[in-house]
């Protein structure tokens, strides 16, 4: 991989990966669980667990990337509008930065509902 080189994937925010979180973190908060509220409060309906795409920054190190044997060593992400289940999601990240004393690549991450950004950040990840 070099710097500037991209990579995207589509994914689909799904009731099983919402089920799922919410089961295994027991994060139950009313605007992620109760429509009615989450109406009440301005959105269109509950929205979704921020981490849920952070799940997807996994994805996108752990099976998409075409090196292996890699592991995050740190990640940020910015939260910039909802996301609500069953949105289809666009991942597009590039390398950003290669320190080669360190075998780390640095990457730069939008999520995209259609063409409006959702989140977006970096990861850096390093050969191990």
């Amino acid at each position: 991989m070099n710097v500037g080189d991209s990579f995207s994937f589509e994914v689909t925010v799904t009731e099983e990966a919402y089920k799922a979180f919410t089961d295994i973190f027991q994060d139950r908060n009313k605007l992620h669980v109760d429509d009615a509220y989450a109406l009440e409060k301005g959105f269109d309906s509950k929205v979704m667990h921020g981490n849920i795409l952070n799940g997807f920054v996994s994805y996108f190190v752990g099976e998409v990337l075409p090196i292996e044997n890699v592991m995050i060593i740190s990640q940020s992400i910015k939260y910039r509008k909802p996301v609500y289940l069953g949105d289809r999601l666009n991942f597009e990240a590039s390398v950003s930065d290669f320190f080669d004393s360190v075998a780390l690549y640095d990457f730069k991450f939008t999520i995209k509902r259609d063409e409006l950004s959702v989140a977006k950040g970096d990861v850096q990840v390093k050969r191990i």
